[in-house]
C-alpha cells in the first residue's frame, strides 16, 4: 500500500539548470572562456559543484584549485539562486493532486539546506512538503541507501509504502538499495554517466509529471490513503 512519494529536487522537481549554469558561466566568463549553452550543462546539473567545474574547467575534487573554485562557484550560485529556476511545467498539478489524496510527499536530495530551504520559500513548496532530506543530514548522500531511510523513518512508512522519483542513476541505486520502488524522471537531466536510463534499473520509466500521477492512478486507485495530513 502507498502512502507517500518521494522525489529528487534538480532535474525532476525543479529546473535549476539555468541559475547552476549562469554561476558556472560566470566563473569561466571572468577567465576569458565563451559560456557554455544550457543544454549542455544540463547534462551535468544533477552533479552539481561536482560535475559542473569538471566540465566547465576539467578539474575533480583533490585537484589542486578545485576547492577555491568550488567555494567561488556556490557563491556566485547563491547570489541569484531562485533567479530562473521553476518548478517542471506539470510539477504544480502532480502535487496538488498527491495532497488531494492525502498521500504524504517529501524531497530527498544531495543539494546542500543552505540552497533548498531558500529555493522551497520562493517555490512556494516549503510548508506544503511533509519532509525535506538534505545533502550533509545525513552521514551519506545518495546514491547510498541513507537519506531515504532517513525520510521514511520521518514519515513513519515502510519501503514497500513509498515510490522515489528521480532523474539521475544514483537516485535509482539509492532507492533500491533503500527497499522503495524507482522511477525514473525521464523529463530531468538523466545525468553523463553513460549508462542508458533504461538499464539503471528501474522498472518505470516517466515522461513528465502527468505520468506519475497516471501511473499511482492506474496502480494504486484501490488503496487505503493516510487520513494524518493537514488541511
Amino acid at each position: 500500500m502507498i502512502k507517500a512519494v518521494l522525489f529528487d529536487f534538480d532535474g525532476t522537481l525543479a529546473d535549476t539548470a539555468p541559475d547552476l549554469g549562469n554561476a558556472l558561466n560566470r566563473q569561466r566568463m571572468d577567465r576569458g572562456m565563451p559560456s557554455l549553452p544550457i543544454d549542455l550543462i544540463r547534462t551535468e546539473a544533477s552533479s552539481g559543484a561536482r560535475g559542473l567545474l569538471g566540465m566547465g574547467f576539467q578539474i575533480k575534487p583533490g585537484d589542486p584549485d578545485y576547492e577555491e573554485m568550488c567555494t567561488e562557484f556556490l557563491n556566485f550560485y547563491e547570489e541569484r539562486l531562485c533567479q530562473d529556476t521553476i518548478l517542471f511545467p506539470g510539477v504544480t498539478e502532480l502535487l496538488q493532486e498527491i495532497e488531494s489524496r492525502n498521500l504524504l510527499w517529501g524531497i530527498v536530495t544531495n543539494k546542500a539546506r543552505r540552497f533548498i530551504d531558500p529555493l522551497l520559500d520562493q517555490l512556494g513548496l516549503s510548508t506544503r512538503t511533509d519532509c525535506v532530506i538534505c545533502g550533509g543530514d545525513t552521514a551519506h548522500f545518495k546514491p547510498h541507501p541513507e537519506p531515504l531511510l532517513a525520510a521514511i523513518n520521518i514519515l513513519n512508512v515502510a519501503p514497500t509504502e513509498c515510490i522515489y522519483l528521480g532523474d539521475d542513476i544514483r537516485d535509482v541505486e539509492a532507492s533500491l538499495a533503500a527497499g522503495i520502488e524507482p522511477i525514473v524522471a525521464m523529463y530531468g537531466y538523466l545525468g553523463n554517466c553513460g549508462v542508458a536510463p533504461e538499464s539503471w534499473g528501474a522498472k518505470h520509466l516517466i515522461e513528465n509529471p502527468q505520468d506519475l500521477l497516471r501511473h499511482i492512478s492506474v496502480s494504486y486507485t484501490h488503496l487505503t490513503l493516510p487520513t494524518n495530513r493537514e488541511v
